[in-house]
């Protein structure tokens, strides 16, 4: 078992920042690639950005150019730092993290962007 938690989530306004954090526990050594997610009322779970454990990231085109992720193995843990934030930002990010056998969820931050 893989256990996620997340911090970082807030109200900022249109053009501020924010920086998500997501810490894994129990078996993190099994853990593979990381990455958020977010939910948006009535929309379906959307990737935002994943990073392989050498450090490869990839993005989603929404967010390229504002969004930076990162991680720290020794510390099992993956970062999101989120630039020029827009007000269709706003959702639920979720954490998530791949081992050989199955994915894990965090149980998601709340971002708010405001106009």
């Amino acid at each position: 078992q893989v256990q996620l938690v997340e911090s970082g989530g807030g109200l900022v306004q249109a053009g501020g920042s924010l920086r998500l954090s997501c810490a894994a526990s129990g078996n993190s050594g099994r853990v593979n690639a990381m990455g958020w997610y977010r939910q948006a009322p009535g929309k379906q779970r959307e990737l935002v950005a994943t990073i392989t454990t050498g450090g490869r990231p990839n993005y989603a085109d929404s967010v390229k150019g504002r969004f930076t992720i990162s991680r720290d193995n020794t510390k099992n843990t993956v970062y999101l730092q989120m630039n020029s934030l827009k007000p269709e930002d706003t959702a639920v990010y979720y954490c998530n993290a791949m081992t050989s056998l199955r994915g894990y969820w965090g149980q998601g931050t709340q971002v708010t962007v405001s106009s």
